[in-house]
């Protein structure tokens, strides 16, 4: 049996790369051995700037005989191609959001994975944050009673109003839904388990929308997917939930709260921290109690400490592969029911969740230091 810390390898060296290095060569039980990218000169930018010993394509990075753990950091259309190579090569996986595009690739991506006896782990590892596994612990521990309802909004102007590059967010598989929607719920459903059906609608205010700031600002471009999106979801265990993802508000907000039969829990689902609160059902003017959180503060990347960690103890990873599908098909049967104007059941189930303790720490050493 494979001992002490897991080998890690990136596959994608763009932007989103500087978090995970920086945290990832930060823990204790892993060590990252690589990282590759189409652009060959960019993996070794990255690789030499985090002192990271190999640098290459994905071929070569996936030849290594010692890679235990992919984090595949590619964009969303190539996540499927390349997680299913790192299935293939026998290394275990984390995939950036989503697991992929279509349920056909994601649930042959799982088989395989079952096959070959390897893990599939799925950002948003945000859901691993000490500030939603705070309010995870409040909730299992009956602090608003039996859950019964559930209210989540997410709205701004959207990112033409700030990002210099904003077309892509626009584009299918994208829009508020895909690229906000995964936080919101893999949160929802890790806290209150599957999502059993939805009804949605979506609305396009705008068909083109014109790029704000940066040196493309003033260039106008296609809108492709709704950027309004209001959901009515019903979970298996019938808590009843209302959703909005809008890139139309001018109003910022982001709301996550769960309303039981004794009080409503208000979840800092924006990042890893934030404290929790607390409102009583009973009382005359009932006011919102603070919680601080109980543990670390963590970052990105420790989905991929805790898959790890997962790997060793012949466990599966609280951020799976099977949750990151759930949230895949409750996202598509979103869409579909929008296209449809019908409630769309939600197949997929998972197993239950358990929050973390207080008491985990990411930078502890619990792998020691053999093979």
């Amino acid at each position: 049996m494979t001992r002490g810390r897991v080998r890690v390898g990136l596959i994608g060296a763009g932007t989103i790369s500087d978090e995970y290095l920086t945290s990832l060569t930060s823990y204790p039980d892993l060590e990252v051995i690589g990282v590759a990218d189409l652009d060959v000169a960019r993996a070794r930018a990255q690789a030499g700037t985090y002192a990271v010993p190999f640098a290459g394509p994905a071929e070569d990075l996936l030849a290594l005989p010692d890679l235990e753990l992919v984090v595949n950091l590619t964009v969303p259309a190539a996540h499927a191609e390349v997680s299913m190579a790192a299935v293939a090569a026998g290394k275990h996986v984390w995939s950036e959001k989503p697991l992929t595009v279509d349920r056909e690739s994601a649930r042959a991506l799982l088989a395989a994975a079952s096959a070959t006896g390897v893990t599939v782990g799925g950002a948003p590892d945000t859901i691993l944050g000490d500030g939603i596994q705070t309010s995870h612990r409040l909730l299992d521990g009956g602090r608003i009673g039996q859950a019964q309802t559930l209210l989540t909004l997410m709205q701004g102007p959207g990112p033409d109003a700030w990002h210099p590059r904003p077309q892509f967010l626009f584009a299918r598989g994208a829009g508020p839904l895909f690229d906000i929607g995964p936080y919101y719920i893999a949160t929802m459903a890790m806290m209150l388990g599957p999502v059993g059906a939805v009804r949605a609608v979506g609305h396009t205010a705008r068909g083109v929308r014109t790029v704000m700031s940066g040196p493309d600002a003033g260039t106008t471009f296609d809108v492709e997917v709704p950027t309004h999106v209001s959901v009515l979801t019903e979970f298996v265990t019938g808590v009843i939930g209302t959703s909005i993802y809008s890139f139309e508000s001018p109003v910022r907000r982001q709301t996550f709260e769960i309303s039981g039969s004794d009080g409503t829990l208000a979840v800092p689902v924006s990042g890893f921290d934030g404290p929790s609160e607390i409102m009583p059902a009973a009382g005359e003017d009932p006011e919102w109690a603070r919680v601080e959180r109980t543990g670390e503060s963590r970052t990105r990347g420790v989905g991929v400490l805790e898959t790890a960690r997962a790997i060793r103890a012949g466990a599966t990873p609280r951020a799976s592969g099977a949750l990151a599908y759930h949230v895949l098909d409750v996202m598509l049967s979103i869409e579909e029911s929008i296209e449809s104007g019908a409630p769309v059941p939600v197949r997929s189930r998972f197993a239950p969740v358990p929050p973390l303790g207080p008491e985990w720490r990411s930078s502890a050493r619990t792998l020691g230091s053999g093979s």
